[in-house]
């Protein structure tokens, strides 16, 4: 199978493999559109058990990224980046250097971030060999870690989920399954504790379990089996494809709202959800708190309440989006597809009504 063929591809503008000895970098970076400008996404670090997982991984992560951006409200393009780690491979500043000068050579068609695996201290390599980078720590409009402002959006997500839904105002008592205890899953918890829910938690990681446990009081339960607990709100907060035709049947939650991208394991699956009286609200808009962040580094905005503002927006499309839905009977994602769309056809309308007349 080819890219082009590849069942993820999905038009995509363009597709780089980056490959470096001496590093031993192996990256690929996708940029899915570019229709409301330069693509801006995270670059995540992972060891993937084959190369066509990474690209099937960086195809559907970039063109998420296309419909984050424009659900946000955001002048940028979907792109996204991963680095393949071999079995036992180690990060170094020497890869994370290479795949900075892998992201220059694209001339700014390209700003990269932190994802999964990566951190701002490594953002600082990749700045060291290209200037299109963002989620730096230190310099001008540093925006740093993004996690937190994207536990912000996904915590005000909820909240409002659960009003249209449940009509209830506060989250105390309520109790919400959090699958992943990474920055963005633990920085959710911190704030879903602070409103007096009642947490479950699942990771990979039994050190963080624990840590969760001591910290807010919650229930530990197994990674593979948290989407089968019995509780009001479930908070896929890992990797993507939790949800599918298995997963799915087991759920017991009334409300999926989370910070993982690409939850749906099929993109139809959201009909299944509904079917079974699940509101889904679409990871695409729930979890767009972090490029907001990025967004604002990218565009110099010294404005701290620019991102604030940003996210009010974002709890104003969420409440649109269930209202829509529920009035016209279409799910929550099917709705949020068709506002981004419209988005998009626009922006396409725009480009064309601007270029020049054809030479006659």
């Amino acid at each position: 199978m080819t890219v082009f063929q590849h069942l993820d591809f999905d038009a995509h503008e363009t597709v780089v493999f980056a490959h470096d000895e001496p590093s031993g970098l192996n990256a690929i970076i996708a940029i899915h559109s570019s229709a409301l400008g330069p693509a801006a996404g995270g670059c995540r670090v992972w060891t993937y058990p084959t190369e066509g997982a990474a690209l099937a991984d960086a195809l559907r992560l970039s063109s998420g990224m296309t419909f984050k951006n424009a659900a946000a409200g955001l002048d940028l393009g979907g792109g996204k980046a991963v680095i393949m780690l071999a079995e036992g491979q180690k990060k170094t500043p020497e890869l994370m250097r290479a795949f900075g000068r892998a992201v220059e050579r694209l001339n700014g068609a390209y700003t990269t971030a932190e994802d999964v695996g990566v951190t701002p201290a490594d953002m600082a390599e990749v700045r060291s060999q290209t200037r299109h980078v963002a989620g730096l720590a230190t310099g001008a409009h540093a925006s740093g870690d993004p996690s937190p402002v994207t536990a912000t959006g996904v915590f005000q997500s909820i909240r409002t989920g659960v009003r249209e839904v449940a009509g209830r105002e506060d989250l105390a008592g309520l109790h919400v399954a959090v699958q992943g205890l990474g920055h963005v899953g633990t920085a959710l918890c911190d704030r879903l504790a602070a409103a007096g829910a009642q947490l479950t938690v699942a990771d990979i990681a039994a050190a963080r379990c624990e840590e969760a446990r001591a910290r807010y009081g919650a229930t530990v339960v197994a990674p593979d089996r948290i989407h089968a607990t019995d509780c009001d709100v479930f908070a896929p907060c890992a990797l993507g494809g939790v949800l599918s035709e298995d997963t799915i049947l087991e759920l017991r939650a009334r409300l999926v709202a989370g910070a993982a991208n690409n939850q749906l394991a099929r993109d139809d699956l959201d009909t299944v959800l509904a079917a079974r009286g699940i509101t889904y609200l679409p990871d695409f808009v729930v979890n767009a708190g972090g490029i907001m962040n990025v967004a604002a580094e990218i565009a110099g905005v010294d404005d701290p309440n620019w991102v604030k503002g940003k996210l009010d927006g974002l709890q104003e499309r969420v409440t649109e989006i269930l209202r829509r839905a529920k009035t016209s009977g279409k799910t929550p994602q099917a709705v949020a597809v068709e506002m981004v769309r419209e988005r998009l056809a626009a922006a396409g309308e725009r480009s064309v009504a601007s270029e020049p007349a054809p030479a006659t």
